[in-house]
């Protein structure tokens, strides 16, 4: 396993984290917690006790829920560098939401005790707002598409986001967004039948370009034209 040092350079590579002190980054990479998990592991489950602020260090994880008749509900895919459960650890109360692991993959985490000793710097509190902050804009965002615009503005602003990294604060943009179309329509709500129509319509638009579990970015303005539609 890596030592602090080559955690450290790994977990720089995220904006967020290379912006905190160095004291503080060093407190994260050495205080926290690996562990491993096999695809279809939990890190933790609605309903649980916010025990630890974490990153994912490789492999991909989604955040869920399960709907009353047995649907699950994808709210979100998350990628290495990604920091996530801060909520908890703020407010004291349940996790809201499932998060699994898509596949093989490795978390830190950062126990409740590190993280209110860590608050207590004021550039660390800061920057945990800021994530908050960033984590709420997407949820207000996913609710402003649900409630205002069609199914294929909806699909078209959603691959819009993944193609930034979804939840991610970096904005780095990606050309191939590696998803299934059966995760897509679990994010959306929407039926794998419905998804493929409004697909068809955006590869012909000249927009996307479909293949094995990915979606390609042929054109992110025309993407985004879609998206802006109503």
């Amino acid at each position: 396993m890596p030592d602090t040092e080559d955690l450290l350079q790994q977990l720089g590579a995220n904006p967020w984290f290379a912006r905190l002190a160095p004291a503080v980054r060093r407190t994260l990479a050495s205080e926290g917690r690996r562990q491993q998990l096999r695809a279809g592991e939990f890190v933790f489950r609605q309903g649980d006790r916010g025990e630890h602020f974490l990153t994912l260090l490789q492999g991909k994880l989604k955040a869920s829920t399960l709907r009353e008749d047995g649907k699950e509900a994808i709210l979100a895919v998350l990628e290495p560098g990604h920091w996530f459960g801060e909520a908890s650890m703020l407010d004291g109360l349940p996790r809201t939401h499932d998060v699994i692991a898509s596949r093989d993959s490795e978390v830190l985490g950062v126990d409740q005790a590190t993280f209110d000793r860590l608050m207590l710097d004021n550039g660390f509190a800061r920057a945990v707002c800021v994530l908050q902050a960033q984590h709420t804009r997407l949820v207000y965002r996913l609710l402003e598409d649900a409630m205002l615009r069609s199914t294929r503005a909806r699909i078209a602003s959603r691959l819009e986001q993944l193609a930034r990294g979804d939840g991610s604060i970096d904005g780095e943009q990606r050309q191939v967004v590696r998803i299934s179309q059966d995760e897509l329509a679990m994010m959306l709500g929407i039926s794998r039948q419905t998804l493929s129509l409004e697909l068809r319509e955006l590869v012909a638009g000249g927009a996307l370009a479909l293949g094995y579990r990915q979606l390609r970015i042929l054109s992110l303005e025309k993407l985004r034209e879609m998206a802006a539609q109503t």
